[in-house]
């Protein structure tokens, strides 16, 4: 039985395409392997958590990524539905109204976090038995989670400001619902970001990082 949503907003990892701002000293090859590997990672945490029905909101050509094979077999065993819109915020707020059929709560995140784990999502999805929305805040000022008891009330997000320091604070006075704070978690935008998250991440993230030079 199906509790919830569990969406995972995902990028195609292309050379070029994903995790640019690794280069340098990452070449674009070894940033698409680390986003990849982030992906993987991030899907067996989906994988494992109870209760979840996994969705991927795609963008990209998945054929062209790196690890395409690994991912096709990830990708399978999910709902992979297209991302649609402009602007990321955008995005995210249709991916949401995308999954409002399934008649469920949702909890939204992205391939920025591999260290998530399986508990960690579960509980994060059990909060909104008692409140309308949970937020996982980013060191960098962002968020990584998003849990909503009803996925219609993400529609706010086509206007807040992506990628900025005050984006979390942002999308709760936009929600402006009764809301549980989760553990605060680093992502990954940058190489120092990687090598940080990588050191208590294990898995082939970390192996995809351990092969990029200084």
């Amino acid at each position: 039985m199906n509790d919830f949503c569990l969406l995972v907003i995902a990028k195609a990892p292309i050379p070029g395409f994903a995790k640019t701002r690794l280069c340098p000293p990452a070449t674009p090859e070894q940033a698409a392997e680390i986003a990849a590997a982030a992906l993987l990672d991030t899907l067996d945490a989906v994988a494992a958590t109870p209760g979840a029905l996994p969705v991927v909101a795609a963008t990209g050509d998945f054929t062209a990524a790196a690890r395409q094979g690994e991912l096709a077999h990830a990708l399978w065993a999910t709902d992979v539905i297209p991302q649609r819109g402009e602007g990321f915020g955008e995005r995210l707020a249709n991916a949401h109204a995308d999954v409002c059929h399934l008649g469920l709560p949702v909890l939204q995140i992205g391939m920025d976090t591999p260290h998530v784990t399986a508990e960690l999502l579960a509980d994060a999805a059990a909060r909104l038995q008692d409140e309308e929305a949970v937020l996982g805040l980013a060191e960098d000022g962002g968020w990584w989670a998003l849990g909503l008891r009803d996925p219609r009330d993400a529609k706010v997000l086509a206007d807040v400001p992506m990628s900025t320091a005050e984006t979390g604070a942002h999308t709760l006075a936009a929600l402006g619902l009764s809301s549980a704070a989760l553990p605060t978690l680093s992502d990954v935008d940058t190489m120092a970001d990687a090598r940080l998250v990588a050191s208590s991440a294990g898995g082939r993230f970390a192996e995809a990082v351990a092969a990029v030079g200084s």
